[in-house]
């Protein structure tokens, strides 16, 4: 470890500053990553999804992918699907009580269509760390899908996907705004 002197700053250590430059780096390469992936791909497939591997990705989703009507400009405008979305507090993804309740309907719905498959994406509000609001994000979704298995639900019908804060459906700075953007959407492909 070597002592680097900033001006007046004083002394720092230079492995913290490579460290936050690796950072820096790492952030610059998922983002270029996941650009290349949404734009080399058609209809978006090969999405990193849970695991780092490619899941469903975005693909045979229609327009009703958050990254499809993105891409569109349509994000928010109609998330139509037969499933709800869920909402999370603030750096939690604890699934709230009167979201069990709407991942019973969905849970039910899915029994009803067995045929169907289904993306969890987590998404966050735009504060924090690009880093810290993907890996949220992903705890989100994960949290959804342990519910709906526990509920039943096969596992290998269930991908997840964590956008973080990329996609937000609100972009004001209030509570209320942030509060739309903390949420895990559903959706549907296959056979409905």
């Amino acid at each position: 470890m070597r002592q680097i002197r900033h001006g007046r700053g004083g002394w720092e250590n230079s492995s913290r500053r490579k460290g936050v430059i690796a950072r820096r780096i790492a952030v610059v390469l998922v983002a270029l990553t996941l650009a290349a992936c949404s734009s080399s791909k058609p209809n978006g497939q090969g999405v990193a999804g849970e695991n780092g591997a490619a899941g469903m990705g975005e693909q045979n989703l229609g327009n009703k992918g958050s990254l499809e009507q993105f891409q569109k400009g349509t994000l928010g405008a109609d998330s139509g699907g037969p499933l709800s979305d869920i909402h999370f507090a603030f750096n939690d993804y604890t699934i709230q009580p009167q979201d069990g309740e709407v991942l019973r309907n969905n849970a039910r719905w899915l029994t009803d269509h067995a045929s169907s498959r289904v993306q969890i994406e987590g998404h966050c509000d735009d504060r924090g760390s690009e880093e810290y609001n993907l890996a949220l994000g992903a705890k989100r979704a994960q949290a959804a899908k342990e519910y709906l298995t526990d509920l039943g639900i096969a596992g290998d019908r269930i991908s997840t996907i964590s956008y973080g804060k990329e996609l937000p459906l609100c972009h004001e700075e209030t509570e209320e705004c942030w509060a739309q953007n903390r949420r895990d959407h559903f959706v549907v492909s296959g056979a409905q």
